[in-house]
């Protein structure tokens, strides 16, 4: 099995609530970032990638380190995703789908309600998310 390296953010807002992506043509969604090029640190990554997906612009300070994942990839048959992964927390600032995205949602990490997710959402940033939240470590 081939592996993928990506940088990825948990962005939250004031009220908890998370960011969720959704490339055009496929079903699951995940935390906005992507793929980290040749030469490319994850954090200088995540911040093209932010930009470029829902035009975020950053510096590395307002980036903090969350956690490194593995999981199955969401839309690469015979890959897995080995995951950098950031937290940014953001006010209100209105966020649109760019580039290859399709859908943007925000989520209650706590109940993400009825829709499909990535297996490194569902299964590791997402749990890991709730379990500092229930340690009062957030």
């Amino acid at each position: 099995m081939k592996s993928i390296r990506i940088a990825a953010a948990l962005i939250l807002r004031g009220n908890g609530d998370t960011l969720l992506v959704r490339k055009r043509g496929t079903s699951a969604f995940m935390q906005p970032g992507g793929k980290i090029e040749a030469g490319e640190t994850a954090v200088a990554a995540l911040i093209r990638e932010l930009n470029e997906e829902i035009g975020l612009r950053l510096t590395a300070t307002q980036l903090s380190p969350f956690g490194s994942f593995e999981a199955e990839a969401a839309n690469e048959p015979d890959h897995r995703v080995i995951a950098e992964v950031y937290r940014l927390d953001i006010g209100d600032d209105r966020i649109q789908p760019a580039a290859e995205l399709e859908e943007i949602r925000w989520i209650s990490p706590a109940n993400p309600g009825d829709i499909p997710l990535a297996p490194l959402t569902e299964h590791h940033i997402l749990s890991a998310h709730r379990h500092l939240l229930s340690a009062g470590m957030d």
